[in-house]
């Protein structure tokens, strides 16, 4: 069985997307499920090309068990949209910028993010940047949630099998 390519998509690929990419990696590797994917993030921008993610979210992710140091900022390229299985946005205006971008056959593969934890009561993961450390850690919280409906929504497993964030 091929494995589901995953693109997790924010404005500069510093914060949000890098943290979900690590996120889903790190919930997909504890299922045993991680060769069944193939995960990756890019930014709407150009700005932060070829730069680590935010010491600040290395830092958050870091005190959940996760290294995101390794990933390097890359911006949307049009191949993106063949490529991937799931385009995964992390707000609304980049759902709608991606959505504008796409081909017309590719658009049915961008989503919200956080369609996949319906729970949490917001449409959009916030932009972390230019806050202060607690804005990191709620990104995170909503990336953690979404990032588990995610798994089990694409295994099919119940919901309670996969584990719940905190």
């Amino acid at each position: 069985m091929a494995a589901t390519r995953i693109l997790f998509v924010c404005l500069g690929n510093i914060c949000r997307s890098p943290m979900a990419e690590g996120v889903f990696r790190r919930v997909a590797e504890e299922e045993g499920l991680i060769d069944r994917f193939e995960i990756d993030s890019a930014g709407l921008g150009d700005w932060h090309i070829g730069q680590a993610p935010d010491h600040r979210a290395q830092k958050a992710a870091r005190s959940r068990g996760v290294d995101i140091s390794s990933q390097s900022a890359r911006q949307v390229v049009d191949e993106d949209f063949e490529r991937f299985d799931l385009l995964l946005v992390m707000d609304r205006s980049n759902y709608a910028e991606l959505k504008a971008r796409a081909p017309h056959e590719a658009r049915a593969k961008i989503r919200p993010f956080l369609d996949f934890a319906p729970h949490v009561g917001t449409s959009d993961v916030p932009d972390p940047f230019f806050g202060g450390t607690e804005g990191f850690d709620h990104a995170l919280d909503l990336i953690e949630a979404a990032s588990r409906g995610l798994l089990a929504s694409l295994t099919g497993e119940d919901r309670a099998k996969v584990k719940r964030s905190g």
